[in-house]
């Protein structure tokens, strides 16, 4: 099914990264919840309805369908190098590789014997290790009332690694997370205390020289090829790589989960914002 509206909200290519004249898109509100879009080599975008646990794709001739039912919850999703679909899979607070075969590979189910939080969104380096949010959120299919481990953290799975490292633990509640093309920096917001950091990321995947980048929290994040950083919640809110603000592209939903860039020439901003799915135009392109 080809869908899609024009919204009539107001001009939103006054924010100077959007194509001029152009306007947000509604591609359908069908959804219970959406999160979690990326982008395979091809363009096409991959997203979750997290509630009615289904991973659907958006492709690059606007058609949208299911690609898998019963989808361990998946919240977070980042393509690999080899076109495996990695997956924040809530269900059992895992991270799982979906080959393009549909087959599931459990790539990490514990910390140190403990059941994580809730794997929530995740960026993966150019090394192919795998830095992840671990905020608690109470999920109504979950059966545990309260977190098993103390705190909510960053880690790191290195490639190939069959056990998780801790990056940074100082947070209320870390959610929307991205990183450089060139692996060098890395982008953290946690989200319950309004504030985005940015860090260096060292040769063996620790991280160091945090620095509160913006005052402003996301849920999900993604980059530009002119290294401008977006945030989601209230719409999109754009800023330059010095921390200024470009402008909001305003969503008229109750709250935009996350985004990325898709499309043949990446340059068609996706957004996941509750029950529905919004593209628009850009004159940049997305780095995934």
């Amino acid at each position: 099914m080809i869908v899609g509206h024009m919204v009539n909200a107001q001009a939103v290519d006054s924010v100077k990264v959007v194509a001029p004249g152009a306007t947000l898109r509604q591609i359908s509100s069908q959804f219970a919840f959406t999160e979690g879009p990326t982008v395979d080599k091809k363009g096409v975008i991959y997203f979750t309805d997290q509630p009615n646990d289904k991973i659907w794709t958006y492709d690059t001739d606007g058609k949208l369908s299911v690609y898998m039912d019963k989808a361990g919850r998946s919240n977070g999703l980042y393509f690999d190098k080899k076109g495996n679909l990695i997956s924040c899979a809530d269900e059992k607070d895992e991270l799982w590789s979906i080959s393009p075969e549909k087959k599931i590979t459990v790539l990490l189910s514990n910390f140190k014997g403990l059941r994580l939080n809730g794997p929530n969104d995740l960026w993966i380096d150019p090394k192919g290790g795998i830095y992840f949010t671990d905020p608690y959120y109470q999920r109504d299919y979950w059966e545990r009332k309260k977190p098993d481990i103390d705190g909510q953290k960053v880690y790191y799975l290195p490639k190939d690694a069959k056990e998780a490292i801790i990056v940074d633990s100082d947070f209320m509640q870390p959610n929307g997370i991205v990183g450089t093309p060139d692996g060098k920096s890395l982008f953290v917001a946690d989200i319950r205390a309004s504030k985005t950091y940015k860090y260096q990321i060292n040769s063996d995947g620790s991280l160091t020289n945090r620095q509160l980048y913006i005052a402003q929290g996301s849920d999900g994040m993604t980059l530009d090829n002119q290294g401008n950083l977006y945030l989601s919640g209230k719409g999109v809110t754009v800023y330059d790589p010095a921390g200024k603000k470009l402008g909001t592209i305003p969503v008229p939903s109750r709250w935009v989960g996350n985004i990325c860039f898709g499309g043949k020439d990446r340059r068609t901003l996706f957004i996941t914002a509750s029950e529905s799915i919004y593209t628009l135009q850009m004159q940049v392109k997305g780095v995934e």
